[in-house]
């Protein structure tokens, strides 16, 4: 598939499951996207669980979701790290709010939680945060990937497979 033009953000915290940054990072590279890395701070490196740095491109505060045209959210512990940053939750706002693929994996939901995403969508997560994606107003079901509009989520590395396959097709116009 090629998404030459295509923009990406994927965004990065402390302590991020390795395989939920890369795998997409990589994928969405191949199909031609232009992938940037979006943290708190620019040119700061996050380490994940397991030690491995990614380098912010550029912070949350200097874009906005007209700089992209898809928002990739990765799971590990970063999502509570994330939530706690008020331009990363802006960005996530204004992704799903303008219905962009806004998508999310593992733990990644927790950063949906806050915000008025998960509203009236089916959704599915990482088990042990189930009923925060519920609480947050989502129908939670335990499949490998689920897609509800522009809103695309995962449960676990094991299905990245197919949540990048959905992100493509997201970003190509396909259902």
């Amino acid at each position: 598939m090629n998404l030459s033009g295509k923009r990406v953000a994927v965004l990065v915290e402390q302590q991020y499951q390795e395989l939920e940054v890369w795998y997409p990072v990589y994928r969405l590279r191949e199909a031609g996207c232009a992938v940037t890395l979006v943290g708190p701070e620019a040119g700061r490196s996050y380490p994940s669980k397991l030690g491995y740095p990614a380098k912010a491109d550029v912070s949350a505060a200097a874009v906005s979701a007209g700089d992209f045209d898809a928002i990739v959210i990765p799971g590990g512990f970063a999502p509570d790290y994330i939530r706690r940053s008020d331009a990363m939750l802006k960005l996530v706002r204004e992704m799903a709010a303008q219905g962009k693929p806004t998508a999310a994996v593992c733990h990644g939901p927790w950063v949906l939680c806050s915000t008025p995403a998960l509203r009236g969508r089916r959704a599915t997560c990482f088990h042990s945060i189930k009923d925060d994606v519920v609480n947050a107003g989502a129908t939670y079901v335990d499949e490998e990937v689920v897609v509800d509009g522009h809103l695309i989520t995962s449960r676990k590395p094991d299905d990245l497979p197919a949540f990048v396959v959905a992100v493509m097709k997201a970003l190509a116009g396909q259902r």
